[in-house]
């Protein structure tokens, strides 16, 4: 029998390798991936949880200082801070209540840990495909990491903030009952007009504890935790309504309640506390609430502010603009702005808008636009006091300056007439020869001089109102023609106190003295001219029987901004209309709308005020009505007893100039 050949060396090694069943591969391949998760968590903690917050001050409640605005007679204009309750135990609230809060925030809520992979995938394929767009990022966020954010992070959106929000997430979930966290978080959510918490919401929003809410209110409490302000009840009673729907639709989707008590929820009318919607000067408040920042820094305790506003003129205000802007919408009027100064520079109405709730924008001291005729007074007081008078002798008449040729808005010429004329009537080519005879530098120099702080450039056009200026500003410029030549620039905050007394700022306190800042005789050149544009010129709409009144319509030449800003003795108001996306509107004039807005505003506002016959002439008005109507409730419903008011104007007038004689037309 044959010898078996001994292998050799090459044939001799390992016995080859079992495959591995199935099992034992998924075995395996779970332990690899399970040690490298194991790695990544470790890392992902460590790396994260370096700049954590402190948590051990949970349960600290820190109440934002309230600031209190009065008007000048002591009457309450509006409280602004954070508005925080007791908080409330959750077995005290309706079971809808926290139900509708968890079928439209986190309806896997009492099945996850603090947080939801599936909702964080969802979320970063939206960032994934999104992205550029400029919007948010989304982070698909649970109840939990929710409460987390509002407790202990920033509303900052990036990936770190997020990933420390799991973090913290997860640590609640591991240290409180999922009922302790779903109360902290109804106690401490935010849900607008400073309304922090459900209580306080149910209290803003309804008038009533957050124990006694209806199914339709928790549903449109709920709605509003994807955007308090898009979806408020108060401010967007549609977006809010479809929103709420959307929130009974899933609490029916997730059993928490029937299709039967849906339908009922949607016959029970929800109402709304109007508060907020009725409150006045909200433009107002808005503005001085900087300025007191900037006078006395970050409020840290309670604080009241007494500002210069007057309530009365405030309603009377925002009455005229908005109904005038309303009954001008034909016209393509879309917006307003009116502001009242006296004398010595205190605001006494200021109304940015004519519905605050629709927009915050402050188109009394935000808004620039383009003062068309309104700038030329500045044109005409260089003038004056370069010599000349308003009987001077000018010609109407097609004019080159440059490159440039002004044309009147009627198309045509007067020919040979005066100064005062050329005022009366809102002639171009005058106020444009003038200026240029005069230096638009020198003109410039006049505007910064009474109040302009804008940029003013210096192009022949500068004398029509090729100039953007804010309304504020221009009525402050206005101030001196109405108060003997003096400047007062717009002020609204007389002081600022504690709530227990202690006084932070006083403006009496080292005010300086008032500078002069338009002589004689250019002032009362001045007075005289822009009388006659009331009396017989472009601003005859203006006019209020009994009582000395100057002013100057200003329109631009395509038609986005007009205005008017008169005066009486010692009080100024001007009023814009136009277009926030500045398009034309419909011919609108300066003698139009907003002449008639003002005279709405001043022959109600008129009454109310102790003023004098504007300095610069023998004006005798007739003695004004002795009562109005709107400032008595104000007063009555605000338990405010006013005194007499004072004259704003205590200079000295100056000697009577003999009135200009009108050509016949």
């Amino acid at each position: 029998m044959a010898n078996a050949q001994s292998p050799g060396p090459e044939g001799r090694g390992r016995e080859p390798r079992k495959r591995r069943s199935p099992l034992q591969a998924i075995l395996y391949w779970a332990m690899v991936l399970g040690v490298w998760a194991l790695i990544f968590v470790v890392a992902f903690f460590a790396v994260f949880s370096v700049d954590l917050p402190d948590t051990s001050k949970l349960y600290d409640v820190k109440r934002q200082p309230s600031v209190s605005y009065l008007d000048r007679s002591g009457g309450l204009i509006a409280v602004r801070g954070s508005q925080y309750a007791p908080p409330v135990d959750l077995d005290r609230l309706p079971p809808y209540v926290p139900k509708a809060f968890i079928a439209i925030e986190d309806r896997w809520y009492y099945y996850h840990f603090g947080f939801n992979p599936w909702g964080i995938v969802r979320s970063q394929i939206y960032n994934v495909t999104h992205r550029g767009e400029g919007g948010p990022l989304r982070g698909g966020s649970t109840i939990t990491q929710q409460l987390a954010r509002n407790l202990f992070l920033t509303p900052k959106q990036n990936y770190r903030r997020k990933a420390q929000e799991l973090i913290l997430a997860v640590w609640l979930e591991a240290k409180f009952s999922k009922k302790q966290i779903l109360e902290l978080y109804l106690n401490r959510v935010y849900f607008g007009a400073g309304a922090y918490g459900i209580e306080a919401a149910s209290q803003r929003y309804f008038g009533k504890p957050a124990s006694e809410l209806t199914l339709g209110e928790a549903a449109l409490l709920a709605g509003m935790m994807k955007g308090p302000s898009r979806y408020s009840p108060v401010s967007a009673t549609d977006r809010a309504a479809r929103r709420a729907t959307m929130v009974l639709d899933e609490m029916v989707r997730i059993k928490a309640i029937t299709p039967q008590e849906r339908d009922e929820a949607f016959t029970q009318k929800v109402r709304v506390n109007p508060v907020l919607a009725n409150q006045r000067a909200q433009y107002f408040v808005d503005w001085v609430d900087d300025e007191v920042r900037s006078l006395v820094g970050e409020p840290t305790e309670d604080l009241v502010v007494e500002t210069t506003l007057d309530l009365p003129l405030q309603a009377s205000a925002e009455q005229s603009l908005q109904a005038g802007v309303a009954g001008a919408a034909g016209q393509g009027v879309g917006q307003g702005a009116l502001v009242s100064i006296d004398g010595e520079g205190r605001v006494r109405a200021y109304v940015g808008g004519t519905n605050y709730l629709q927009t915050q924008f402050d188109r009394v001291a935000q808004a620039k636009r383009q003062a068309g005729s309104a700038f030329k007074p500045f044109v005409y007081l260089t003038a004056m006091e370069s010599g000349r008078t308003p009987d001077t002798p000018v010609v109407d008449q097609p004019v080159t300056i440059g490159n440039w040729q002004p044309r009147n808005y009627t198309g045509k010429f007067l020919g040979p007439i005066t100064i005062a004329t050329a005022m009366q009537e809102s002639i171009n080519t005058v106020a444009a020869q003038l200026a240029n005879e005069v230096g638009t530098a020198n003109v410039a120099s006049t505007a910064r001089r009474l109040g302009i702080t804008s940029r003013i450039q210096l192009d022949p056009s500068m004398a029509l109102g090729a100039v953007e200026v804010s309304p504020l500003e221009l009525t402050q410029a206005y101030a001196p023609f109405s108060n003997g030549g003096y400047f007062a620039r717009a002020y609204a905050i007389e002081r600022i106190r504690t709530s227990n007394g202690r006084v932070l700022y006083d403006r009496s306190v080292g005010a300086p003295d008032r500078r002069q800042v338009i002589g004689q005789p250019a002032l009362s050149y001045m007075v005289r001219m822009m009388r006659q544009v009331i009396v017989a010129g472009t601003g005859t709409a203006a006019r209020v029987p009994g009582f000395d009144l100057a002013g100057k319509t200003g329109t631009t030449s395509d038609y986005r901004d007009a205005w008017f800003v008169g005066y009486t003795g010692g009080f100024v108001t001007a009023v814009w209309v136009g277009k926030d996306d500045n398009t034309p509107m419909k011919r609108v004039t300066g003698g139009g709308p907003p002449a008639r807005i003002w005279r709405d505003y001043m022959s109600q506002a008129l009454p109310r005020l102790a003023t004098q016959p504007i300095p610069g002439g023998d004006f005798m008005p007739e003695p004004p009505p002795p009562t109005d109507p709107i400032a008595d409730a104000i007063d009555q419903a605000n338990g405010v007893v006013r005194e007499p008011e004072e004259p704003f104007y205590d200079g000295a007038a100056p000697p009577p100039q003999r009135e200009p004689v009108l050509p016949p037309y």
